[in-house]
């Protein structure tokens, strides 16, 4: 069976450590060439080497998604390497929670930067490529988050929000270049995330949530079955979360 991930060159941000390793790991399994991006260059070099000593074929390009210029320099690396990019996978994120009343406004900064304009920049980077193409395919990161909001997650839950209205955006956009787009919204996973929470009792709380997290692998499997399905086959919205997982 033609798994329609082989042989496609596919860009993940943020893959130096969770959904995007993780993803990165399972989709050159199956075949594909993976272009990794991070800020974090040393993990994404060690991960691209491990993956090509297994027989694929992956590149590490640094990047900063709060930077334009960068995500658009990954972008370009892929193609000057593969000469197309087939998905795009927008990723990196941060989910430093807090109650609005405490003013973490650099916190706030740095969600809208990553977890919305590291989107966009994204989106900016391949769709040129994607329509001069006539075909490819945007997953963009949202969260349960971005489904209901919680006490103390407001602005987090907003960028996330604002990560499937970018996408429903998109999908109207392009469908005249034959472009699919995809938003998954993972609930509690076992990543680095909620390290990036500063507030010690709201990274308590979280703490405890992610006590009944689940693997990363789940995500990359949602992944690779939106990316599986044939061309005239659009996986729109991907929501899932642990079993145990109330809200």
């Amino acid at each position: 069976m033609i798994n329609n991930i082989q042989g496609k060159i596919i860009v993940i941000t943020g893959a130096s450590s969770g959904l995007g390793e993780a993803t990165a790991r399972h989709l050159s399994q199956q075949g594909a060439l993976v272009v990794l991006g991070a800020r974090r260059f040393d993990r994404i070099r060690t991960l691209a080497a491990e993956l090509t000593n297994d027989g694929g074929k992956a590149l590490a390009v640094q990047t900063d998604v709060t930077d334009s210029r960068q995500v658009k320099h990954l972008v370009d690396t892929a193609i000057e390497h593969h000469g197309r990019i087939d998905v795009m996978i927008n990723n990196a994120g941060l989910m430093p929670h807090s109650p609005l009343e405490r003013l973490k406004i650099a916190d706030w900064d740095r969600m809208i930067d990553v977890n919305i304009k590291g989107v966009l920049y994204g989106i900016a980077a391949a769709l040129p490529h994607m329509q001069k193409q006539n075909g490819g395919h945007i997953i963009n990161v949202s969260s349960v988050a971005g489904h209901k909001v919680r006490p103390g997650s407001a602005v987090y839950a907003a960028t996330k929000h604002a990560v499937r209205v970018i996408s429903e955006g998109l999908r109207q956009e392009v469908k005249a270049y034959q472009i699919r787009t995809t938003v998954i919204s993972p609930g509690a996973i076992a990543t680095e995330l909620p390290d990036s929470v500063t507030e010690p009792d709201i990274a308590e709380s979280v703490r405890k949530l992610y006590q009944i997290a689940i693997s990363a692998d789940a995500f990359a499997r949602a992944v690779a079955y939106a990316i599986s399905e044939p061309a005239d086959v659009d996986i729109n919205e991907i929501l899932f979360r642990p079993t145990r997982q109330e809200i």
